[in-house]
């Protein structure tokens, strides 16, 4: 490896609710590494768009949103108070705002877009040049780091995220059924993986993790050994 062990960049893809930021964040301050929430961003861009009255239903006014893609800024904190990393849009907190449910039901329509993703890889790739950086998505082993050191590919049963789903936004106070976030997370999945460009898909050499039955001490556990197994290898060859 031409990076040493501390500058790795680690690429994490799956399904939607299957925990990918929870685990890249817990696993970024475990071991001190730089966290970039992707999935964040293109939920900005879902959040601006709706402010600004550029999505319609399931459609989005691309044009106008083209002429606007490079007035958001998009940026990164992490709050000692709270113990989280945070999202900003312009310099606005917007970390709970683009969690609801109707971000949550529109992002996936923005995220489809060809120009929306070439420009969200090109900051994703500037916030990681250093590397030591651990980037949760879709598209992140197999179009933003096709040569990261280690891929993973999470996912867990339907049910099992719609619930996870379901308690993460009954603990923030949301009024939502069960039955709709299972929806949600269907119709996510099925837009994820038949999208144009850069469908979710699982890289060649990424390592599954279901994570259906496993806690996140486990799912943390689980990735550090083989980060080990990287670094013995690397001593190897």
């Amino acid at each position: 490896m031409d990076r040493p062990d501390k500058n790795l960049i680690i690429a994490i893809d799956g399904h939607s609710s299957c925990g990918k930021s929870t685990v890249a964040k817990d696993l970024a301050k475990k071991i001190n590494y730089t966290y970039i929430d992707s999935g964040a961003m293109y939920r900005v861009v879902t959040l601006f768009a709706m402010r600004n009255g550029l999505i319609l239903e399931d459609k989005v006014d691309e044009n106008k949103l083209a002429h606007f893609i490079d007035q958001i800024s998009i940026s990164f904190r992490y709050n000692e108070s709270k113990q989280r990393h945070e999202t900003y849009m312009n310099d606005e907190l917007v970390e709970d705002e683009i969690r609801n449910m109707e971000v949550s039901d529109k992002v996936s329509f923005i995220a489809k877009i060809k120009f929306v993703r070439e420009k969200m890889v090109t900051l994703q790739r500037d916030l990681s040049k250093s590397g030591g950086v651990i980037m949760d998505g879709r598209d992140i082993g197999t179009v933003v780091f096709p040569n990261a050191d280690l891929k993973i590919f999470m996912t867990a049963d339907v049910e099992v995220r719609a619930i996870r789903r379901y308690k993460e936004l009954k603990e923030k106070g949301e009024d939502i059924s069960l039955e709709a976030i299972r929806e949600n997370v269907k119709k996510r999945d099925f837009i994820d993986e038949n999208r144009e460009e850069s469908p979710l898909r699982k890289a060649e050499d990424a390592i599954i993790l279901n994570n259906s039955q496993l806690s996140p001490e486990e799912q943390l556990d689980w990735i550090i050994e083989r980060m080990k197994e990287i670094k013995k290898t690397s001593k190897l060859g």
